[in-house]
């Protein structure tokens, strides 16, 4: 259920802010409405968590597998964070250093190792020395007066030493030829290659005082976490609505106020609070226009589907419905038939078992992920069970036993056996395909017809309810149709007769009346007029409502469809590793084959349950329940 909220205004003394705030964070019990915040001190907040964040990556980035902790304050873990960005922006400055060296070595690499002291000793001694790197052409044209020794020359280019003379037109020609001079290095390619081995050193120095944190680092994500407390006081503080109150035109003093939401249990332990500390409050219920937050309640195993939600960030709204349980019901049964494969599931249920065994070995709560997992698992077991699906092994290679446990019409067992209707009379029947595609139809009626159900019980005091019985009359008949157009025209024919009964014809005319029901009812608010209006307004959506509806039938054949393709993996990886064991040399290739193959069709099939799975519920299903997923979570102001 989506426990019910009051809304609370609360107005204190311009003075009590930060008191009253205290207050409430110890309390835990309101939800604040997000206000902006501003001020210096959330700014400084936020620089402190990136330093403390990025000196966690520092950490983190040399120790992979980090398993020591220390017992820290805040303060040592904070003082410990600020020693490790100093040691990571001073290995950022080494780096650039080492990065710059190593392009200036590469720049000289063609011209030999370059002593710049010899060459300030000679122009201490009178020869200025240059050199260059000059196109072919140029250099022909230096003439008489520019005195060069060849260096090295290709083709295109002559790399040359030039020794100022002082000659005449001397300045005039190396001002031409400027820009193919070759700058000479600081110091020799030795002493830079000497100074790279150097910083390499004090990187690896500051490495080692870096990881020698690494205990700290579970200190410094709970300080994180303090300051992330402190940047919600500030905001909540900063963000409250001032108004002065005056007297004779002068400011005496002033009063702050903000709204938030407490559910309806505890608002009278709040006014109590309120009372004791002379707030002043207003409390009322929401309206629509409000942004609510959501809170779901409901029993142990309901709320065993909350990781799942969570994971998926799908938080109905305040006003919609909290479909926990159905949608833990229906996701068992669309993860089942996805992996579809009873093997798979021992695994799953293999896997989820060992931290279950572990916590009621430590006489702890198992983490209500790995019961979901479990569930999973079990849900899997029972559809490979019902199929006879295990490891994609063909029935011959099954125990016999094995395959009784199988119900008939969606066994492999009988793939081949055709499933006659009593009224086609034996003329025409149905494969086993065709059993579990409307083995797939059956579940998306009763899903959807649960949406519409619903509904009319939301609307049961309005005539809107009409509407709501007009789209399950209307989804009744277009499941027959979906039958007659998917599965098999000649079995579920238009024109089908059954006990004097035209069921086609009945389908038909309960999508008509359905149809017209909904038209007339859907949009109903008190007038019938203006919902007729409204229908006619979305004419265009109305009438497209009606393949909607079909291909929201048909869509659930995705089970099928997606099963099926995993099972066809699964034959393919154990025909590929078969033959293979028939030799002892390939027997560990064909148990890697097997391994890897089942593997990556065990994680295809995760990714098809939230695609495809996953998508029923929160699409199709929440569809007609007209849910959009528009909530966000309650989270009281708490320590």
């Amino acid at each position: 259920m989506i426990v019910p909220m009051k809304k609370v205004s609360l107005i204190i003394m311009g003075d009590k802010k930060a008191d009253t705030l205290k207050k409430l964070r110890k309390m835990g019990l309101m939800h604040i409405e997000m206000t902006e915040g501003t001020g210096g001190r959330i700014s400084e907040l936020k620089e402190q968590i990136s330093m403390i964040e990025n000196s966690i990556f520092s950490i983190e980035e040399k120790v992979k597998k980090n398993k020591e902790v220390n017992d820290v304050t805040d303060a040592e873990a904070i003082a410990a964070a600020k020693e490790v960005a100093v040691l990571a922006e001073s290995k950022k400055t080494y780096q650039a250093e080492q990065i710059s060296l190593k392009t200036e070595i590469e720049r000289l690499k063609d011209w030999g190792d370059i002593e710049p002291e010899k060459i300030k000793y000679l122009a201490s001694k009178g020869v200025d020395i240059a050199i260059y790197e000059i196109p072919k052409a140029d250099y022909e044209t230096l003439g008489e007066n520019v005195k060069t020794i060849r260096l090295e020359e290709t083709k295109t280019s002559v790399k040359c030493l030039v020794i100022k003379t002082g000659a005449e037109e001397e300045e005039e020609v190396l001002a031409r030829i400027n820009n193919y001079r070759f700058e000479f290095p600081k110091m020799s390619t030795a002493e830079m290659q000497a100074k790279i081995d150097e910083l390499e050193a004090s990187i690896s120095s500051i490495d080692e005082k870096i990881v020698s944190y690494a205990g700290y680092v579970k200190g410094m994500k709970n300080a994180v976490k303090a300051y992330e407390k402190e940047i919600e006081f500030e905001v909540y503080a900063t963000g409250m609505a001032d108004e002065s109150l005056t007297d004779n035109g002068e400011s005496n003093l002033s009063v702050a106020y903000f709204k938030g939401y407490i559910e309806a249990e505890n608002i009278e332990s709040f006014k109590a609070a309120a009372k004791e500390n002379c707030w002043g409050i207003v409390v009322e219920d929401p309206t629509e226009e409000d942004n609510v937050p959501t809170k779901l309640k409901n029993n142990k195993f309901v709320s065993l589907i909350y990781p799942l939600t969570d994971f998926l960030n799908t938080i109905p709204g305040y006003y919609e419905y909290d479909i926990s349980a159905w949608f833990l019901a229906f996701i068992l049964v669309f993860f089942g038939m996805i992996f579809g494969d009873g093997g798979y599931g021992l695994i799953i249920t293999a896997v989820a078992a060992v931290p279950i065994v572990k916590s009621l070995a430590s006489k702890k709560p198992a983490a209500p992920v790995f019961l979901l997992i479990g569930l999973f698992g079990l849900s899997t077991i029972i559809w490979g069970t019902l199929t006879c699906t295990w490891f994609g092994l063909t029935p011959d290679h099954l125990p016999q036993w094995l395959k009784g446990l199988s119900i008939p019409v969606i066994s492999n067992v009988y793939a081949d056996k055709i499933w006659y209707p009593f009224w086609t009379q034996g003329k025409v029947g149905l494969t086993t395909a065709q059993n579990l595609q409307i083995f797939c139809f059956v579940l998306a009626l009763i899903q959807l017809l649960i949406a519409h159900i619903k509904c009319a019980i939301t609307n049961r005091k309005s005539l809107k309810v009409v509407g709501d019985i007009g789209a399950a009359i209307e989804l009744i008949g277009m499941f027959y149709v979906v039958l007659s157009f998917v599965v098999s025209g000649e079995v579920f024919s238009m024109g089908l007769v059954i006990s004097g009964i035209p069921v086609g014809t009945v389908a038909i005319v309960f999508v008509a009346v359905g149809f017209v029901l909904s038209f007339i009812f859907a949009n109903y608010e008190g007038s019938i007029l203006k919902s007729i209006l409204e229908s006619l307004t979305n004419i265009v959506s109305v009438l497209l409502g009606i393949f909607n509806l079909f291909s929201d039938i048909v869509s659930y054949i995705r089970l099928w469809a997606v099963g099926l393709a995993g099972a066809a993996i699964s034959a393919t990886v154990n025909e590929l590793a078969g033959p293979l064991f028939g030799n002892f040399m390939f027997m560990i290739l064909a148990i890697f084959l097997l391994v890897f193959g089942h593997g990556l069709n065990m994680i295809l099939n995760v990714l098809s349950v939230i695609v495809h799975g996953i998508r029923l519920n929160t699409l199709e299903f929440s569809s007609h329940l007209g849910m959009s997923w528009s909530g966000h979570k309650f989270k009281p102001f708490e320590e």
